[in-house]
């Protein structure tokens, strides 16, 4: 039997793109491939690109990524390149005519279809090749989005909302437990909406509360909620199970009336603040993670006043903020002009990270003289580098603890916070 190809996934974009990549690795190994992730420099068999559709930027990097690995092709050091996930979903007809070198075409649903075309012998199925770190995964409790916001291309590229069944969930978090696995990032379009393409019902605060009952579960953590139609029964579980972190991503993006009224967001802005005062109600200490968005269409000095008062007001203790930018297909590339300069978009851009980096450095300076309880991601230089339950990996502040100290990565400590920057702490385990 000749020796199968060995294969390189490299994954663009989003968690829930890492997912499906990390599925992916999982067929190719239990049918006996090789396959490597995100190598530093792909050479030799095949490459698979899964790449990103969701703004103007991440269609670029993978456009990018896309003809570095064409250009390999051509110098031999590849065999064979392909391609999947958003961009290539959304962009099929017109990829497969620009861009010929690329071997074949797959989408975001039909990728497993890659390694049927790859091989006429078995196709057994597999577990997900976990590519974080083995103490954490990302969990995909659905797929698609029914809000159909008006700047977002998410519902064209992925469908309607889709729900995983609640028992392979609650299957898949029992696995990854016995493999090590001890904090779970929960994710999806809209994770508050699960349940509800299934029988009309919000089955989130069910799945969490399920998920914290299975031993070993330490850390679940909470992402991309939406803010209409919120289900508070979810801050219960949050409040009363102690492994559901008080954390809460909910991307918010404006909260003038003028501006959620144009966006679509279905929610006002005395809604908004009353969500925002009943989270931090019901679970004293949550951390709230959020997205904003400046320069949406018709977005004035007013509206953006507005949005600056309410930064300040709610002191976020996570945000990330971005500039508008026109998509494909969406509402507002249809039906509005994209009238915000870009420079008055940088200007506010800047203007609310600025606000935000003030509110960030306080917050985490009134965290030294606690202790808190942290997990070691990994050792770097003179620190190992953990983070506590409010800080979800890659993306939020992380704590630094002295690379002396006898600690172990995938291990929890209880931590004594020394000092702070804007996004970082420092801390040691010697208490």
């Amino acid at each position: 039997m000749s020796k199968k190809p060995t294969i390189d996934i490299i994954t663009l974009g989003c968690s829930k793109n890492l997912v499906d990549s990390e599925t992916l690795m999982g067929l190719f190994e239990a049918n006996g491939y090789h396959v490597t992730h995100d190598s530093d420099n792909p050479q030799g068999d095949i490459a698979v690109v899964n790449t990103c559709g969701f703004i103007e930027d991440a269609k670029q990097e993978s456009i990018d990524t896309i003809l570095e690995l064409v250009q390999a092709k051509e110098e031999g050091r590849l065999k064979r390149l392909y391609v999947m996930g958003c961009l290539s979903e959304r962009y099929l007809a017109d990829l497969e005519k620009e861009i010929p070198e690329v071997d074949g075409w797959y989408g975001k649903f039909n990728y497993r279809q890659l390694l049927k075309d790859l091989s006429t012998e078995n196709t057994c199925s597999g577990h997900r090749h976990i590519t974080t770190p083995s103490h954490y995964a990302y969990l995909k409790i659905a797929e698609g989005c029914d809000r159909k916001c008006a700047y977002c291309a998410i519902p064209i590229i992925t469908g309607r909302h889709q729900s995983r069944p609640m028992q392979e969930i609650l299957d898949e978090v029992r696995f990854l437990v016995s493999q090590g696995t001890k904090e779970f990032q929960v994710i999806a379009q809209e994770l508050t909406y699960y349940g509800l393409d299934i029988d009309g019902k919000q089955h989130i605060a069910e799945l969490i509360e399920k998920m914290a009952d299975i031993e070993g579960v330490e850390w679940i953590r909470l992402h991309y909620a939406y803010p209409t139609r919120f289900p508070w029964d979810l801050l219960r579980v949050m409040r009363e199970k102690k492994n559901v972190c008080n954390y809460m991503d909910i991307a918010l993006q404006h909260i003038s009336d003028h501006m959620l009224d144009r966006m679509h967001r279905h929610i006002t802005k005395k809604e908004t603040y009353e969500l925002i005062r009943r989270m931090r109600r019901e679970v004293p200490g949550i951390h709230i993670r959020t997205t904003l968005m400046v320069g949406f269409p018709g977005e004035t000095d007013e509206d953006f006043k507005e949005l600056i008062e309410f930064t300040k007001w709610a002191r976020f203790e996570r945000m990330g903020a971005f500039a508008y930018s026109e998509e494909d297909g969406t509402y507002s590339a249809i039906h509005y002009e994209d009238d915000v300069p870009q420079e008055v978009k940088q200007q506010r851009l800047d203007k609310l990270m600025r606000v935000q980096q003030n509110i960030s450095a306080e917050i985490e300076g009134e965290k030294v003289g606690q202790n808190l309880r942290v997990i070691i991601d990994r050792k770097e230089g003179d620190y190992w580098i953990g983070r506590t339950e409010f800080c979800s990996p890659e993306v939020d502040p992380e704590v630094l603890i002295p690379a002396a100290e006898d600690l172990h990565v995938g291990e929890f400590y209880d931590a004594y916070i020394t000092d702070a920057e804007e996004f970082d702490l420092y801390a040691t385990t010697k208490i």
